[in-house]
């Protein structure tokens, strides 16, 4: 009775880190998206750490990084797509790890497909507000809810690399595990073959004993 309780807890834990880190993800992406709108001059660059960071107002009808510009409603639809399949999935995550980055990628994926329903020029095929320009980095201009995408997708990958499951177990790769099955017996065949050895001069020392007392007693008589 108690274990069902514990993962019951610990998987609301995990939802609960989930929707936390969504609303933090989509608050900070719209109302850095609301900022831009209202204080930065559209499509003109502003310097903020010289060359290396800028802020430049555009509004992208496409994808992440400005790509496929012409297939706003496709876009539109993926990342709906995308959002119910982490809600779906939610209930199944138990690790927090794994609940955090489902949560950021949930959080960028509502931030841009907010845009496409309500921004201009229609509902579906609003264009999203991009205004971070890293051009060492990229020629691409993104935002908030783009850089959490990534950031939660690299993370994602790692989390497979390391074998870390929804439910927080780890998986054993085949290497590992065929080490760990056959080690075991290789040190008990080992320690059976030393007691093997030791049994035997034990018990030849023993007779040795016996027929000396025996040569001994017959010697005496």
């Amino acid at each position: 009775m108690s274990r069902p309780a514990s993962r019951a807890k610990v998987s609301v834990r995990a939802i609960a880190a989930l929707a936390f880190a969504a609303v933090v993800v989509v608050a900070f992406d719209q109302v850095a998206k609301a900022l831009v709108v209202a204080n930065l001059p559209y499509g003109t660059p502003v310097a903020v750490l010289g060359g290396a960071l800028q802020f430049l107002y555009v509004r992208n009808p496409g994808a992440a990084f400005s790509f496929a510009v012409n297939m706003t409603w496709v876009f539109s639809i993926v990342s709906a797509a995308v959002v119910v399949a982490i809600i779906v999935y939610a209930r199944r995550i138990r690790s927090m790890w794994w609940a955090i980055v489902l949560g950021m990628l949930l959080g960028g994926a509502l931030g841009n497909l907010v845009d496409r329903l309500f921004r201009e020029p229609g509902f579906g095929r609003g264009h999203v507000v991009d205004f971070i320009s890293t051009p060492w980095m990229m020629p691409a201009i993104y935002n908030i809810a783009d850089s959490f995408i990534c950031i939660s997708m690299v993370i994602f990958v790692l989390l497979v690399i390391l074998g870390v499951n929804l439910d927080g177990s780890r998986t054993v790769s085949a290497k590992r595990a065929e080490a760990d099955t056959t080690e075991p017996l290789d040190g008990g065949a080992a320690f059976s073959s030393a007691d093997a050895d030791v049994d035997e001069s034990t018990r030849a020392s023993g007779q040795d004993h016996r027929d000396r007392r025996d040569t001994l007693g017959h010697d005496a008589t």
